[in-house]
Order: C-alpha cells, then structure tokens, then sequence
C-alpha cells in the first residue's frame, strides 16, 4: 500500500522474483477508506493474512513557533491516522476469520526522545506508542499482539530531506547534520534498511508470539530506555 506505483511495482516484481505472490493498492492511508479497501484487496487476491506493518510516515523539520496548522493537519493524517486505520482494519480482519495477528506499528527514537526542529515529527511518534500500548491492551484477548519498531539514523531518502531542511534552517552544510546524528550512534555507523529489517522480521515471527504493546529501539546506541 503506497501512493508511489513505481515504487509498488518494483515491489511486486521483487516478491514474485521470489516465486510468492504480492499484491499491491494504491492508497492514502490518511483516508480511513482506502485503508479498508486495500485491505479487502489484499484478503481477496492472497486470501488472507497474518501480519499488518504501519510503516508510512513524514517528517516535518522546523521549529515549534514556526509550525502552520496545515502542517500539522497534514502529519498527523499521516501518522496517527494511518497508523490507526491500519490497526483498525487488519484486527477487523483477524478478529472475523478467527485466528491470531499481529500488527507492527512504525514509531521512532522520536517517539522516546523529543527532538528539536521535529518537534510535531517526535509528537506523532509518541501517538503511535501510545496507540500501540492501547491496541495491544484491547486485542490481546483475540491472540492479536501490537508492537511497534523504532528506528534511529537511516540513511533514506527522508533523511536526505531531513539534513537539507536542517541546513536551510541553521545555515549547516549539506549532509553536515546527517554525519552529526551519526557521529551520536554508539555503534558508529548508520542504520541500514537491512537492520531495522531485522527487528521487524523478528516482530512477524513465531519467536515474538510472547511480545506485546511494546515499542523496541533499533538505533545502534542514541536513545537508552
């Protein structure tokens, strides 16, 4: 489920390279809706399924006293919404066939640690730890358990975008905020998409059914809880 169709595509030509099926929507996950009819499409074409990943996000960098109300409407759509359409649909879903689910929400170091300049960002984080908690409360008596991953420094194309804001704000060069987030990370290196991979195949697996409402760091060493 994306708005990007080159990016679906390129997905499903990935998993069927793999000999699986894939199917693909796309779709506004602020637009509760949609959410539901990917979710319907999905259930037709694959015949259900047992893992639900809120991954969509955005950043928004700038300082609290300059934040519009368009902007902050905008990301939370994204981000609180879409995170709570996705719950409400996949567990809809788990609860009328009858059999356990799990659903892996995308927080962030942001949602433990307030940054500065991402002030709204780190706030919507918080929400989908808190959704997390509460969702892994109300259906853990249907077998469904809720965690969330939080990633530190990815190098992805957000954060290209995060460090040009930055360096538009403070006057920083170039890449110069991204290396200073890095230079942070205990296990001196980047995050990979690989790595933050890891946790989520984890969360998916059999090896995580005792595991709920929790929101795991996955930073290589930023944020200590």
């Amino acid at each position: 489920m994306d708005l990007n169709t080159d990016r679906l595509a390129q997905v499903r030509r990935e998993v069927q390279a793999l000999g699986r099926k894939a199917s693909v929507s796309a779709a506004d996950v602020s637009q509760r809706d949609a959410v539901y009819a990917a979710i319907d499409h999905a259930e037709a074409e694959l015949g259900g399924f047992d893992i639900m990943i809120n991954n969509a996000g955005i950043a928004q960098v700038n300082p609290i006293a300059d934040v519009a109300p368009e902007e902050v409407e905008r990301i939370l759509r994204i981000n609180i919404q879409g995170v709570l359409w996705g719950i409400q649909a996949a567990a809809a879903k788990f609860k009328a066939r009858g059999h356990k689910g799990k659903i892996i929400n995308a927080s962030s170091i942001a949602g433990h640690d307030g940054f500065a300049m991402l002030g709204v960002y780190s706030a919507t984080k918080f929400a989908v730890r808190g959704l997390t908690q509460a969702a892994a409360k109300e259906y853990a008596s249907a077998g469904i358990t809720v965690n969330a991953y939080c990633p530190g420094i990815v190098g992805t194309d957000m954060w290209v975008e995060i460090d040009e804001r930055f360096s538009e704000l403070t006057g920083a060069e170039k890449g110069r905020t991204y290396e200073k987030f890095v230079e942070g990370i205990a296990l001196g290196r980047a995050q990979t998409p690989d790595d933050v991979a890891a946790l989520v195949s984890f969360l998916s697996g059999d090896d995580s059914d005792y595991i709920t409402g929790q929101s795991i760091l996955t930073d290589g060493g930023i944020v200590y809880r």
